[in-house]
């Protein structure tokens, strides 16, 4: 059953609809989202079990997809722009398999059409042992994360986005961890493939990232026949924050 997800918007013009990857929320996408807002209407979205969205049982590719069209029909949008990175690229995929006809152009970033190796098995181990109902601050949030193993200050602080205060003061997460563990599985899986997407489509990858291969490429072109690819060099996975105004250049030329 499709559900009601969180959003924010700004701008005028077309709409664009931009979907965060896994342990994401929209904020993660402000910057990009505001400057793609000078020319559009920019959607950015919470998909379900993150940020302000609805916790439900339930996390897979044609499920992401449902939520998504049910936000469009609740925004009235009968067609957008739809960018959505890694696990939010899958859904945005799924998205173009499942309702063709209301995506305008397709912008998928860092992410292929195919199952992949876990790779998140530490963090999540980590952040389930975190111990919220005695931590007293951030600081110890994070000294614990870095202990269990999490050593990039950018990922810790990323996942520290998920934490907030209840109004008891206690910690809890924004996010449905339970259930995103419970779906891991779910998430790395391919999307549902029907017949090949012939609208518009980009694919944009990190030149220092791993998760569009030149062989994934070939396939990628098998499903999306009108897809065109840009290596961005000097990001990796997370392309949006690690080079922001290179990804927004290439978004802004293939808008147009």
């Amino acid at each position: 059953m499709a559900i009601q997800l969180n959003y924010k918007s700004f701008g005028q013009g077309n709409p664009i609809i931009i979907l965060h990857g896994l342990f994401g929320t929209l904020d993660n996408w402000q910057t990009v989202g505001k400057q793609l807002s000078e020319d559009h209407t920019v959607f950015l979205v919470d998909q379900r079990n993150h940020g302000k969205s609805p916790h439900v049982v339930g996390h897979t590719y044609p499920l992401l997809a449902a939520d998504l069209n049910h936000f469009m029909e609740e925004q009235w949008i009968f067609e957008a722009t739809i960018i959505g990175h890694s696990m939010g690229g899958k859904t945005a995929m799924q998205f173009a398999m499942d309702y063709p006809d209301r995506v305008k152009q397709l912008v998928v970033v860092d992410i292929a059409p195919k199952s992949y190796d876990g790779g998140h098995e530490l963090i999540i181990n980590a952040l389930l042992s975190l111990p919220l109902e005695k931590i007293a601050s951030r600081t110890e949030a994070e000294e614990l994360l870095q202990s269990f193993g999490v050593e990039e200050f950018s990922v810790r602080q990323f996942l520290l986005k998920n934490l907030t205060r209840t109004r008891m003061g206690k910690y809890e997460w924004k996010m449905n961890l339970s259930e995103l563990h419970k779906n891991y599985e779910r998430i790395l899986a391919n999307i549902e493939l029907q017949a090949p997407f012939a609208g518009e489509a980009l694919f944009i990858r990190g030149g220092k990232s791993d998760y569009i291969s030149n062989e994934d490429w070939i396939n990628i072109q098998q499903i999306f026949p009108n897809a065109q690819l840009e290596t961005i060099p000097n990001a990796g996975h997370w392309v949006h924050a690690e080079a922001p105004n290179e990804l927004i250049k290439s978004l802004l030329s293939f808008l147009k």
